[in-house]
């Protein structure tokens, strides 16, 4: 998958943030520890840096949403990169992420106060969530 089609993914998911630029895609591929786990419509960016492994972003085009597309993309890099302790952050308005990342193992352990920007001028809580290593 291209930096233009993970950036056109993340565009069309989230429509209410600043989505990421083929730029800052093609910056992060380049990165060795680096990992893309995708489908045509969908993806999960993941860095594994000293035995713990950071989603950094995970998109689903909306036409493919609430059809388990999301569930996969979790399972493939957790079980490629276990055994790894994981992290993520979600925003607190994301209610479907949260509830599939809790599905998944993941638990609230920190807050980022007012971190994501929204298009309205709000600002909302950064979520960081863990699944400790198996």
């Amino acid at each position: 998958m291209t930096p233009q089609e993970l950036s056109a993914i993340h565009t069309a998911a989230f429509k209410d943030a600043r989505p990421w630029s083929p730029q800052e895609f093609e910056q992060l591929l380049a990165k060795p520890h680096t990992h893309l786990f995708s489908y045509e419509r969908g993806f999960a960016l993941v860095q594994l840096i000293a035995g713990e492994a950071e989603l950094l972003t995970l998109a689903v085009h909306p036409d493919d949403q609430g059809n388990g597309h999301g569930h996969t993309l979790m399972y493939n890099w957790m079980q490629a990169l276990s055994p790894a302790d994981m992290f993520l952050e979600v925003a607190e308005d994301n209610a479907a992420a949260i509830r599939l990342y809790t599905s998944c193992g993941f638990a609230e352990i920190a807050r980022r106060n007012s971190y994501y920007a929204r298009k309205s001028g709000i600002y909302v809580d950064a979520i960081i969530m863990r699944k400790p290593a198996p």
